[in-house]
């Protein structure tokens, strides 16, 4: 194309020169970290093995965080995990101005969440609070899951879930985050016909404790959702799982 001539499309994260936009190059690729093994069979965490045969028939491919506590979300997938390498690009996606980050994102979304699409009804974001928003510009959580519904042609409704809570960032502290999330997110009453008896795509850019979408998940389900799934480009990772 005459504008890839003039302005050649680069790298979205090392600003390379690469064949075709919102894209990244090839070393950039290798240093992503795809969550494709075994995993959580709710939460998505990553297990170091393959389960035995026989606990997988038991249905007990769970890992500890959700054997201790029934999650409110029916499952949660991831495309990446979330690390030193990765950090540049979901900061620059978030807090820098850089949207265009959707457009490749959402290429990992859908061949990563393959298994939630088939039974949702209607996809929509995790919400952001009206000053958070405007403070950003937009909501990365609802550019993704718009690009997703597009894709999938289902129906997409950024409206209906709310956060009334404006809470911090609470980068390091795991233990606050969880508690500041705790009531923050709810549906407008005159949508809960809308997702009643529905299953619901949840859109975040990042899954980190979990906190977050479980309160959106309950949120969703007390006003009469079905059930509800959870997609996020990335996941964090750590010996010990505070979820």
């Amino acid at each position: 194309m005459t504008l890839d001539i003039i302005l050649p499309p680069k790298c979205l994260n090392c600003s390379a020169r690469v064949d075709s936009a919102q894209n990244i190059c090839p070393d950039c690729w290798k240093k992503l970290h795809f969550l494709s093994g075994p995993k959580c069979s709710c939460c998505g965490y990553p297990f170091e093995i393959e389960l035995a045969n026989d606990f997988r028939d038991l249905g007990e491919n769970l890992c500890a965080a959700c054997q201790k506590k029934e999650r409110a979300f029916d499952r949660a997938v991831s495309a990446l995990r979330y690390d030193d390498d990765s950090r540049k690009m979901v900061i620059g996606f978030k807090h820098h101005d850089k949207p265009e980050f959707a457009g490749y994102f959402t290429k990992l979304m859908l061949q990563a969440g393959k298994e939630l699409f088939e039974n949702a009804d209607l996809i929509m974001p995790v919400p952001l609070h009206k000053h958070r928003q405007f403070s950003r510009r937009y909501n990365q959580s609802a550019l993704l899951s718009r690009n997703l519904a597009k894709a999938l042609s289902l129906k997409h409704d950024p409206k209906i879930l709310v956060r009334i809570k404006n809470t911090p960032p609470q980068q390091g502290n795991l233990k606050r985050r969880a508690k500041n999330v705790i009531g923050a997110f709810k549906v407008v009453p005159e949508r809960k016909n809308d997702i009643k008896n529905k299953n619901i795509l949840l859109i975040d850019d990042v899954y980190t404790t979990g906190a977050t979408t479980e309160n959106c998940a309950k949120a969703l389900k007390k006003a009469g959702a079905q059930k509800v799934f959870v997609l996020t480009v990335y996941r964090v990772v750590s010996p010990y799982d505070p979820n």
